[in-house]
């Protein structure tokens, strides 16, 4: 594990979050990534299975663990799917990289060097802890660092991405420091959760996701003004509501539920949060 020489919170917020990171436990992503040792921070994506939800007991409550992660693995795919071409000299960078789960997928898909970067020391330390137990660590490298200052050499990088974690930082810092590690003409990729800017600002239901997770939800113009003022040109953006609210449905009927289901399930449904993929080049 490496650190920046200058402290690796900035702010007392980034701190708070930090902190929340180094004590989280929470089963939704412990269990689901003892499946086949892929630790996932973010949500799934397709239809589930109707059958794990028959039967009872801890059979039921396997199963449907297991499908969950199974389309938290499938939200991964979607996200490298959109990195385009990368050889195996290339390098990736995963801005806040939490247990590790898609960087080891990347190293999995292409053959290249991950770097892995998240400021919680827990998460830090236990995704490195995944990489050794699978003989990767000299290619899958986790470190403590901030991603709005990273340290990393200008231009080091072939292809980034955010997954789930964009909501933690300023756009505009974000992609300003991504700019400047990406190599000319290479992909940056995100899957979000966005508020909605027709229905005009944050709902009840996304305000109750910030709380519960300390974040602050971006609206949907936010990230493409943010992407156009650091030299970044869209190339594809999908809507992917429609097919994380299957997840949502099989979660909340599943042992590790933490109650913050139903504000997602009514955001989605209401119209007023997206769940968004975002794939820029650097021009």
């Amino acid at each position: 594990m490496t650190s920046v020489a200058h402290p690796v919170t900035h702010t007392a917020y980034q701190q708070s979050v930090a902190d929340y990171w180094n004590a989280e436990k929470d089963p939704v992503n412990l269990r689901l990534g003892d499946v086949d040792g892929l630790y996932h921070h973010h949500y799934g994506l397709g239809d589930y299975d109707p059958a794990v939800l028959s039967g009872s007991g801890t059979p039921r409550d396997e199963a449907i663990i297991a499908e969950m992660h199974r389309l938290e693995t499938a939200q991964a795919d979607v996200l490298l799917h959109h990195l385009g071409r990368i050889e195996p000299g290339d390098r990736l960078l995963d801005a806040g990289c939490g247990r590790g789960g898609s960087s080891v997928m990347a190293h999995q898909r292409f053959g290249c060097r991950v770097d892995g970067i998240s400021i919680s020391e827990q998460q830090v330390e236990f995704a490195n802890e995944q990489a050794r137990k699978r003989g990767i660590a000299d290619s899958v490298q986790y470190h403590l660092r901030n991603m709005l200052d990273t340290g990393f050499d200008s231009g080091a990088f072939a292809g980034i991405w955010n997954n789930e974690s964009t909501m933690y930082v300023d756009l505009n810092d974000l992609f300003a420091e991504h700019a400047r590690q990406l190599r000319s003409g290479g992909r940056y990729v995100t899957i979000t959760g966005c508020y909605n800017d027709v229905t005009g600002g944050r709902s009840r239901a996304v305000s109750q996701i910030d709380q519960h997770y300390i974040c602050n939800i971006h609206a949907r113009s936010d990230y493409f003004t943010a992407l156009a003022a650091n030299g970044f040109v869209p190339i594809n953006v999908v809507d992917l509501t429609a097919a994380t609210i299957p997840y949502w449905e099989l979660r909340a009927q599943s042992p590790v539920a933490t109650g913050i289901e139903q504000p997602f399930l009514t955001a989605y449904r209401e119209g007023s949060f997206h769940y968004l993929l975002i794939a820029a080049d650097r021009v």
